[in-house]
């Protein structure tokens, strides 16, 4: 018996196309809540990232966002995990040494270095995030915990970079940037931390996602399931692959489970 939902943003409940909830979706959840199944965001995106689940937000029971950097549930903080103040320093040389574009992101704030238009590009035409642009320095954003440092780099030279920080992950889910965070932070291991804290066992948990930093949760709940527009690598390590995102792929999944 399914207990808990665990949905990733993008790509699975946020449609790229429409860049809304199908409606579809909004009833799955709807049924599935009333039925007294727990549901969870589970992204990339820090809270201040957060827009268009309105059509949803009074059914969500908590957050697991920074790629399960920091867990809340309500004002209640269930876990956090930030990046070790050296590992940051090495992240913000290489950005500056390089000339990277970077979102620095802490609990309730994050700042901006280095703007350039490729930020405004993907964040506002390709994902239709709504943040202020203007606050370029970070200087004040570093001053206390970082959860997660998003970096507009090529494959091969985050793959440089990784090496300089072996207290880090890398979460790829978009070909521009990648997402960097400690390495004992990932959407699994929060997804753990957020079945304990509601006494929910691991078996009783379902989860969908459509990109690489999904995996680990797909791979820790008790049905991981990929979304019919999910990359490869998401599909081949999933329990089952439902249709697309714009093809009611997550009311279809709940009711091939039985959850609704």
């Amino acid at each position: 018996m399914i207990k808990a939902l665990f949905f990733d943003i993008d790509g699975t409940l946020v449609s790229f196309e429409s860049h809304k909830i199908p409606a579809s979706t909004v009833q799955a959840i709807k049924q599935a809540k009333a039925l007294g199944v727990k549901v969870f965001i589970s992204t990339g995106r820090p809270r201040a990232f957060i827009n268009g689940l309105e059509d949803i937000e009074n059914f969500i029971d908590g957050y697991i966002t920074n790629n399960g950097a920091y867990i809340n549930h309500g004002d209640k903080e269930i876990h956090s995990n930030p990046i070790s103040r050296s590992d940051t320093q090495i992240l913000m040389n290489y950005a500056k040494e390089f000339s990277f574009p970077t979102i620095v992101m802490g609990k309730h704030d994050f700042g901006i270095y280095n703007y350039k238009e490729i930020v405004k590009t993907i964040f506002y035409g390709g994902l239709r995030i709504r943040i202020d642009l203007n606050r370029k320095d970070v200087e004040e954003v570093l001053k206390d915990d970082v959860f997660q440092i998003t970096m507009f780099l090529s494959p091969k030279e985050e793959e440089t970079l990784m090496k300089k920080v072996s207290h880090c992950n890398s979460g790829r889910w978009c070909d521009d940037f990648t997402d960097i965070t400690d390495k004992n932070a990932d959407k699994g291991k929060a997804l753990i931390k957020m079945a304990e804290y509601f006494n929910i066992d691991l078996s009783q948990t379902m989860s969908f996602g459509d990109g690489g930093n999904d995996i680990p949760i797909i791979k820790t709940a008790g049905i991981g399931v990929a979304m019919g527009n999910a990359n490869e690598n998401v599909k081949e390590v999933s329990d089952f692959v439902t249709t697309s995102v714009d093809q009611d792929g997550i009311f279809n999944a709940l009711k091939h489970f039985g959850v609704i």
